[in-house]
């Protein structure tokens, strides 16, 4: 296992583009820490972001996960780039014919995957527990270590949205191809859910079979934190709206991107092994 890595971060340390991408990816992971910066005064309006609430525990947890995990993009790039750069470099021949089998080629790509998440997961966990100590109301050891199930939603959206890539880079063998397959494949589930719900059954119907979709099942790990916050909730109450979504993590969306991951690993993993390399 250890080897494998070794092998991985070694093509994608030596591969500039990669460098560069993984290097921008984690400094914006810490650079949410700016939003604490975002501080203005106009007249008598004296705003300081902080001090909203966002950095409170335990919903600083909620709030950079969500806030985080719009920054994937960037790994997404060098996994489907590393699947490509396997391809055209013939790299992946050389392994094969050095003695790595296709199951262990794949292997070292999704700990690769895996890898990545953690050290997300970890980054994500370091900048919110400082943020949160310096700008939190509340301080409580059990305040602060509760709702850490974010943290896990996190990571395992992560596995299976990059699992995801780096099928896509086994199907497409293109980085540009597999990116643009991307976001045709998250327009297909929004365009699939408008027709269900308009033409063959309810809305409601259409909602629950889109949740079983790969992106959205995702998605729906880490729902969207700002309606929870206090201020949005007042305003929601002065404008005689009543704001009651379910902001809980489930055990079943864990299960389903679980699935999907695994489903996406094998495919990878049953092209790889069909075709003549």
């Amino acid at each position: 296992m250890k080897r494998l890595l070794q092998i991985e971060f070694i093509k994608l340390w030596n591969n500039r583009a990669s460098r560069i991408l993984i290097i921008s990816y984690f400094a914006l992971l810490t650079s949410i820490a700016l939003i604490a910066a975002i501080h203005f005064k106009i007249g008598p309006i004296d705003f300081h972001l902080a001090e909203q609430g966002i950095f409170n525990f335990p919903y600083i947890w909620h709030f950079n996960t969500y806030v985080t995990a719009i920054f994937k993009l960037f790994l997404a790039i060098v996994i489907v780039s590393m699947m490509s750069n396997e391809y055209s470099n013939k790299t992946i021949k050389q392994n094969l014919i050095d003695g790595l089998s296709k199951k262990e080629f794949i292997a070292s790509k999704f700990l690769t995957v895996l890898s990545f998440a953690g050290i997300s997961t970890v980054f994500v966990f370091l900048v919110s527990m400082i943020l949160g100590l310096i700008y939190s109301d509340y301080t409580a050891v059990s305040i602060i270590f509760s709702d850490l199930g974010f943290l896990l939603a996190f990571f395992v959206k992560l596995v299976g949205f990059f699992s995801f890539c780096l099928f896509l880079g086994v199907l497409v063998k293109r980085s540009a191809f597999a990116l643009g397959f991307l976001i045709l494949w998250a327009i297909l589930e929004q365009i699939t859910y408008g027709i269900l719900g308009w033409k063959f059954v309810s809305w409601e119907t259409a909602q629950q079979i889109k949740n079983f979709f790969p992106l959205e099942s995702m998605a729906n790990l880490i729902k969207e934190p700002v309606s929870r916050l206090n201020a949005v909730q007042s305003v929601a109450e002065q404008i005689g709206e009543t704001l009651k979504l379910d902001y809980q993590l489930h055990v079943y969306e864990f299960g389903i991107t679980l699935v999907w991951t695994a489903l996406f690993v094998y495919w990878s993993y049953a092209l790889l092994k069909r075709r003549d390399l």
